[in-house]
């Protein structure tokens, strides 16, 4: 993948991939492509089928997502990623009924590449956000002690 490239602008490439012509695409067969078998992920994914398997999960839970992204950068080893999506709550998601409510999310995530693949991410977003928008927690502490008697 150097194609005379630095390491660093060859690893930001390889996260521009993942989201562009993977995520988005709907081509998530490239994701053994990208990720190392020993991959480890935010919250204990292993390898590139767990990988895959989380990102099914917002696929299905929210069929036409697409990841903006905005600041990518890197240094050694690891890229950094902010992105936002916005989709409709369409599908089943965490066990949770499609509620069709328009989300947005966004989040910051670190990847660490070896050898040309994916081998570790660190994820920060805003589930909660996401869970009250979709109507599964109240949007604030004042909505949810209004419903409860004190």
């Amino acid at each position: 993948m150097n194609n005379g490239l630095s390491t660093v602008a060859c690893n930001k490439q390889l996260v521009r991939t993942l989201y562009e012509e993977c995520i988005n695409a709907r081509r998530l067969d490239r994701i053994e492509e990208l990720v190392a078998p020993d991959f480890l992920g935010p919250r204990g994914e292993r390898g590139p089928r767990e990988f895959r398997a989380t990102i099914e999960t917002v696929l299905t839970g929210f069929p036409g997502v697409r990841f903006q992204l905005h600041d990518l950068f890197g240094e050694g080893d690891r890229v950094a990623l902010r992105w936002t999506f916005h989709a409709n709550h369409g599908g089943w998601f965490i066990g949770l009924p499609p509620s069709s409510n328009r989300v947005t999310q966004e989040g910051h995530v670190i990847y660490q590449i070896r050898d040309g693949l994916i081998v570790r991410a660190w994820l920060q977003a805003d589930r909660l956000g996401v869970l009250q928008q979709i109507g599964a927690v109240p949007r604030s502490f004042a909505d949810s002690r209004a419903q409860r008697p004190l």
